[in-house]
């Protein structure tokens, strides 16, 4: 049961953290435009990048919570 619970919050982090879209491609990574802008998210860009950093936290605690079962 915790390990089904366990794989479904992993593919929601994961579909979550593909959702979120980054203002410099991997372009930036190589030398490309170096300008830094704050991003300030909205709407459901927000809502999707809080809801990864709560699945993550807790997918970490459910991997402690099967350590110790």
């Amino acid at each position: 049961m915790i390990e089904a619970l366990h794989i479904a919050i992993a593919l929601l982090v994961s579909l979550g953290i593909l959702l979120q879209t980054r203002a410099s491609g991997l372009s930036s990574t190589f030398g490309g435009s170096g300008a830094a802008f704050q991003v300030q998210r909205r709407g459901a860009e927000k809502l999707v990048y809080n809801a990864t950093i709560w699945l993550s936290v807790v997918f970490f605690a459910l991997a402690i919570v099967r350590w110790y079962l």
